[in-house]
């Protein structure tokens, strides 16, 4: 039980990570130089946006909280149950982002799916 709720914390975490830096990332814009001037620039507006910060605090969530499971339990169940993550990240970008999905992300939405649960199975 202990390790589905972390599981989750990482799942959910490292998805709302990836969704609110996308979000933030947006707002920032295109990255299109490698000047060093113009990415200092970028860099503070990028530091300087509330989305991407937020994004950057709930990855790390989702990092110490994988560092804390797999002292405990198999990493053979722990990496693979934590692509889940692909699920929410897809979904918090069709219900916050707004994105398009088609139907074959979400047919590899549902592939992985199937994994989880085999792996999730009693030996």
């Amino acid at each position: 039980m202990k390790t589905a709720l972390m599981i989750a914390i990482i799942v959910l975490a490292s998805s709302a990570g990836d969704v609110f830096i996308t979000k933030g990332m947006k707002q920032v814009g295109e990255i299109s130089t490698l000047r060093l001037g113009l990415l200092g620039s970028i860099a503070k507006r990028v530091f300087a946006n509330r989305y991407f910060l937020a994004g950057l605090l709930m990855m790390a969530v989702g990092f110490f909280a994988l560092l804390a499971v797999v002292s405990w339990a198999d990493m053979s169940l722990v990496i693979p149950a934590t692509s889940l993550s692909f699920v929410a990240s897809t979904i918090g970008a069709k219900l916050y982002l707004k994105e398009k999905i088609n139907i074959i992300r979400w047919a590899g939405i549902l592939l992985v799916c199937i994994g989880v649960a085999l792996l999730s199975l009693p030996e």
